[in-house]
């Protein structure tokens, strides 16, 4: 089997997400303290792939600007998508590259390489116009699903909600270049090009939609509170260290008084002070710093933040540069949050305090406050719901 080039669309920004996507894209926010995007490309060189196409567009200076030109020796070729119209849009900004088969990923679900490596063989192994890796999957509900016979792909259904039997579509495929007409010759919707509405065009026209049943880590973000379960499963999988001694970095300060429960994740330039309690699953980016007699509990604490004394965090999602004052309290979840237009009730989360949000001492969260990025909140106040980018809450 010749390897096939790679397309990872990194182009989106991911909106559910915000407010953490504010400054940067869906694919550069921070699963285990690496951006999402170096884990899909690990998988793909890891499967062997060693010609990738990277398609980029909403703040794509901070993914050209991390990655540079090359990824682990492999070169990087980047793509602009100039306004996001959708996944489909983003694959037909790549159409003069490809006259040969290639393998599609998302630059925001993290694969295992034995995903993309069963679907690479699949598609070499077939006639299929498209091949999907498909898993056995208890959440379909919440992503896209995938009804087959024997191998054969004969619905896909965003978000389905009835009671059939359901694979959830893995979002890697082996493609030919056929796609590309689907991709015109499908109905937009809202003004977006999807790729699942071209193979489901490619579906209805008869044409041959394979699946292949695979399996192996897959994890997704799609709201913030969403980051926590990926720092479990990456933590769960070993894929950041089986030991404690290799998941802290080696220039972290961590005083003999602090109590580690693990698992912990610790990054470089780290300071950790006297009593303070990380754990179980709490993760440090890069210049984090906990002060003395603090508690972080199962939190993704993204480069420079900083939690005060005696403060309690739990469930929590940082942006970087967040500022969490002396004896502030964040009780952890569950709690109603709200996204946009809806409200998701009982979700595991604390708070989100985005980037370069400052929260001064003795503040108490409500379960589920999402504060925006350059927020102030004043000392001793009580935060509940969603306070807007650059509010000062007294």
């Amino acid at each position: 089997m010749g390897t096939l080039p790679a397309v990872v669309l990194a182009a989106g920004e991911g909106t559910r997400l915000r407010p953490l996507t504010r400054h940067r894209p869906k694919p550069m926010l921070p699963a285990v303290n690496k951006p999402i995007l170096s884990y899909v490309f690990d998988g793909l060189i890891e499967a062997g792939v060693t010609d990738i196409t990277v398609v980029v567009g909403y703040k794509r200076s901070r993914v050209q600007d991390h990655f540079g030109p090359n990824y682990r020796n492999v070169p990087l070729h980047y793509v602009v998508q100039n306004k996001q119209l959708g996944s489909g849009h983003a694959l037909l900004a790549v159409e003069e590259e490809f006259d040969g088969p290639f393998l599609v990923a998302y630059g925001d679900q993290i694969i295992a390489s034995s995903i993309i490596r069963n679907v690479a063989e699949a598609a070499d192994g077939n006639d299929a116009v498209a091949t999907l890796g498909v898993l056995d999957h208890n959440r379909v509900e919440h992503y896209g699903g995938v009804i087959m016979d024997d191998d054969r792909v004969t619905d896909l259904v965003e978000r389905p909600e009835d009671e059939r039997r359901y694979r959830l579509n893995a979002g890697v495929y082996g493609l030919e270049p056929e796609i590309f007409e689907a991709i015109r010759n499908a109905e937009p919707r809202e003004g977006e090009h999807s790729l699942i509405d071209a193979l489901s065009w490619l579906v209805d026209s008869e044409e041959t939609v394979a699946g292949t049943i695979t399996d192996g880590l897959w994890v997704d973000a799609t709201y913030p509170w969403d980051l926590l379960e990926v720092s479990r499963d990456l933590c769960r999988a070993g894929i950041v260290g089986e030991s404690r001694e290799e998941r802290i970095d080696d220039s972290a300060s961590i005083h003999d008084a602090a109590i580690l429960r693990d698992p912990v994740v610790i990054g470089p330039d780290c300071e950790v002070g006297a009593g303070a309690v990380l754990g179980p699953y709490a993760c440090l980016g890069e210049n984090v710093t906990v002060e003395s007699n603090a508690v972080v509990d199962n939190s993704v604490l993204d480069s420079d933040t900083r939690v005060g004394p005696n403060a309690t965090v739990v469930d929590c999602v940082t942006g970087q540069g967040a500022h969490i004052g002396a004896a502030t309290t964040i009780p952890g979840g569950p709690g109603d949050v709200r996204v946009g237009n809806r409200v998701f009730e009982d979700e595991q989360l604390g708070a989100v305090v985005a980037d370069r949000a400052h929260v001064e001492g003795g503040v108490n969260f409500a379960p589920g406050t999402m504060v925006g990025s350059d927020a102030t909140v004043y000392a001793g106040t009580t935060v509940r719901g969603t306070i807007e980018a650059e509010t000062v809450v007294r």
